[in-house]
């Protein structure tokens, strides 16, 4: 068995992650669901974890979701992270750019160099990107830097002029003091789509999980829930997900060293 909370666990979140599987364990136990003791973390908690037949909880991302795991693994629902101007279930991606730099408007970045965490992140690649060409533009990257707190990392560094950040993310590197923050400033906020997705095995009683988990999110204490910025869950269709567009992939550009 597994179980993994990967997509929101550094600096406090790790604890308050601990303890919202604590009681998770407990509201499954109830419903007659075995479960780890503890959370899975490191590399095992992403692709390991969201494609074991055994896995009794995990949180994709929407992309994943759509592009690969739609019919391999059992949909739990969506957190409701209290977000300004999103609907339940929903998040957005926050553009920025250092805060000298003189352009305001997300299309003059057009031809900046556009830094990102994975070509296969709704946030940080999918929204922006799907974004730019509503507007009849494209993005131009140039930095695939592996993490979200890295792309911010490498525009305040000078390494790229633009990046887009998991809405959540970006509202925890304000609050743990991450130091690439002072640096930048927002271009944009991208409009909303569905949240990080949880998610289960094959064949998993999704309802059952669903009632642990949102009983488990109740159960938190308010520091905690302020930690993770979790509200509650809410209950979306597969094809939230599955109506929103998949960009071209990114030019090969290797990994960040």
């Amino acid at each position: 068995m597994i179980a993994s909370l990967g997509m929101y666990d550094s600096g406090p979140a790790r604890a308050a992650n601990d303890r919202l599987w604590a009681l998770a364990r407990q509201e499954l136990a109830h419903r007659g669901i075995e479960a780890p003791q503890g959370l899975t973390r490191g590399e095992g908690a992403y692709w390991p974890a969201w494609t074991a037949e055994d896995l009794v909880l995990s949180q994709t991302c929407g992309f994943p979701y759509r592009a690969r795991l739609h019919g391999q693994v059992t949909l739990i629902g969506a957190p409701d992270h209290g977000l300004r101007d999103c609907p339940r279930g929903q998040y957005r991606s926050v553009l920025v750019a250092r805060k000298d730099d003189p352009r305001a408007d997300f299309a003059d970045f057009a031809t900046a160099p556009f830094a990102f965490n994975d070509d296969l992140s709704q946030s940080g690649w999918a929204a922006p990107a799907n974004w730019a060409a509503e507007q009849g533009f494209a993005l131009t990257p140039r930095l695939r830097t592996g993490g979200h707190r890295a792309s911010a990392a490498a525009v305040a560094e000078g390494r790229a002029d633009l990046a887009a950040l998991d809405a959540v993310t970006w509202a925890m590197m304000q609050e743990d003091g991450d130091p690439a923050v002072p640096g930048l400033k927002i271009v944009a906020l991208t409009p909303p789509t569905p949240a990080l997705p949880y998610i289960a095995g094959p064949g998993a009683d999704g309802p059952a999980i669903f009632a642990a988990l949102d009983a488990a999110i109740a159960a938190l204490s308010d520091e905690d829930r302020d930690t993770l910025h979790l509200r509650g869950l809410v209950a979306l269709p597969a094809e939230a997900w599955l109506a929103v567009p998949i960009p071209a992939a990114p030019a090969d550009l290797g990994a960040a060293s």
